[in-house]
């Protein structure tokens, strides 16, 4: 029995995993057909069921920061999962991504937990796959993952503000658990906040967490 997650319903070998539980239930409503709770335990929502095309699909929400999705995600490895998208937000750190805009992940950086900037790397079939669906509506990027949301600073700027666009809490850790579980994985983030401090509004993000929702729903699919 896995550690955290109580499943109350079988869960796919394929997952979009997002942070919010809300979120996760929103996109259950937008992929799935008659989705099924699946997990409801500490809080940690999620929802399992079919998409249109009839692929199986677990969307999943992990909470907050690195630590938790990797304990999610290590039980729906030990549930049979074997490939996954991240679909989550992030701060940009570079001038150009805008408040709403996708971002691709080809690199995350782990700054988390005493982390010196070791690089993670996504799974290349899938994220090549998920490039394709999402196409022009997303921005290739290189991210950094905190323990801690990134807040903008006007004295010295952060260690790893110079090597990357932007940043969030889990992908670079969710990244190398995967590897380690043997888990396919690659993530896609809206900006939630831009560099300048612009904050996308709740509207905002909602529809960019869709449209990478069936992206990522497709990109698993195919």
């Amino acid at each position: 029995m896995p550690s955290r997650l109580r499943p109350t319903a079988p869960t796919a070998a394929d997952a979009v995993l997002v942070g919010d539980p809300g979120r996760a239930l929103m996109l259950a409503q937008a992929l799935l057909e008659e989705p099924k709770m699946s997990n409801h335990a500490r809080g940690l929502w999620g929802y399992s069921g079919r998409t249109p095309a009839g692929a199986e699909l677990t969307v999943q929400a992990t909470g907050m920061g690195g630590p938790s999705a990797a304990l999610v995600l290590a039980d729906l490895a030990e549930l049979g999962l074997r490939r996954a998208v991240r679909v989550g937000t992030c701060a940009a750190i570079a001038p150009e991504p805008a408040p709403g805009e996708l971002l691709l992940v080809l690199e995350a950086h782990a700054w988390a937990g005493g982390g010196d900037g070791l690089a993670a790397l996504p799974e290349a079939k899938l994220t090549a796959r998920l490039r394709e669906r999402l196409g022009r509506t997303a921005r290739p990027a290189i991210v950094a993952s905190l323990d801690t949301l990134h807040r903008r600073q006007d004295e010295a700027p952060a260690p790893y503000a110079e090597r990357v666009d932007a940043a969030d809490m889990q992908t670079a850790t969710l990244l190398v658990r995967a590897e380690e579980l043997g888990v396919a994985m690659a993530a896609v983030l809206a900006v939630s906040e831009s560099a300048a401090g612009e904050e996308a509004d709740e509207e905002v993000l909602a529809a960019a967490a869709k449209a990478a929702g069936i992206a990522a729903a497709a990109a698993l699919s195919s």
